[in-house]
């Protein structure tokens, strides 16, 4: 039996182009996408009772487009306007662009490392005497934090989003060939919504050694493991799986 159809557990590819597309029309699969998880605000009056000040800090660090989104939104909502002078931090060059969604880009003091931590700490290190804050979700990992705690970094962790399972319910009678997982907590959200879940034939793609890990200890069999030096992305690691296995089909 050859593989038919993909469930990936993220939101569609924003625009035309993606891998997963040109995944799906060389090997004539469906490949559906929906998110296993979900982010909600956290608001301002909850936000409040951490007693933060936001100004009293001189530096921010963004992880993402989604702690941009929120540390904005929770400055509007608390009519606080952050001076130019702030210094932006961010794990990638494409978070630091989507600053300008917010502010004008040139006009302020951005820095961005080369998308991993270590990257980005050899810049914090070097600006060591600022006070950060650093926008997360409740359930944040902790591989920052320890970074900077390890650098004796001034910092303040400032809670504005959590991530939730998000309701899979309708996809009780959904059967898929395969199910791409990016994150642990989209292992988690399978087996909130399906505590009795089964993978039978079911192929099971991780990204990553932590979701790699997270799906081992559910009792799940790991088909398709990505990153390898052989298939450094995702979609690699399907086209590389569905080829030899339809071979054998």
């Amino acid at each position: 039996m050859s593989i038919k159809n993909i469930l990936v557990s993220q939101p569609v590819p924003a625009g035309e182009k993606s891998p997963y597309f040109e995944l799906s029309e060389k090997h004539k699969v469906k490949v559906d996408f929906r998110q296993f998880i979900q982010v909600e605000e956290i608001s301002s009056k909850d936000f409040k009772k951490d007693k933060i000040t936001i100004l009293s800090h001189s530096a921010i660090i963004m992880t993402s487009r989604t702690s941009v989104d929120h540390f904005f939104r929770i400055c509007k909502e608390m009519k606080t306007e952050v001076p130019e002078d702030m210094k932006y931090f961010c794990t990638s060059e494409s978070i630091a662009l989507y600053l300008q969604k917010y502010i004008v880009y040139r006009k302020r003091k951005i820095f961005f490392g080369a998308k991993t931590i270590d990257d980005l700490m050899q810049l914090v290190i070097k600006h060591k005497k600022e006070k950060f804050l650093v926008p997360l979700s409740e359930s944040h990992k902790t591989d920052l934090p320890d970074i900077l705690e390890k650098n004796s970094i001034k910092y303040t962790k400032a809670y504005l989003y959590k991530t939730v399972f998000a309701d899979l319910s309708d996809l009780s009678d959904v059967n898929y060939s395969i199910l791409v997982f990016i994150s642990p907590l989209g292992i988690q959200s399978l087996f909130h919504n399906f505590p009795d879940f089964k993978q039978n034939d079911t192929k099971i793609a991780t990204f990553g050694t932590t979701t790699h890990e997270a799906a081992i200890e559910k009792g799940l069999t790991v088909n398709i493991p990505a990153p390898t030096p052989e298939t450094p992305s995702m979609t690699m690691a399907l086209d590389k799986f569905i080829t030899n296995f339809n071979k054998q089909a």
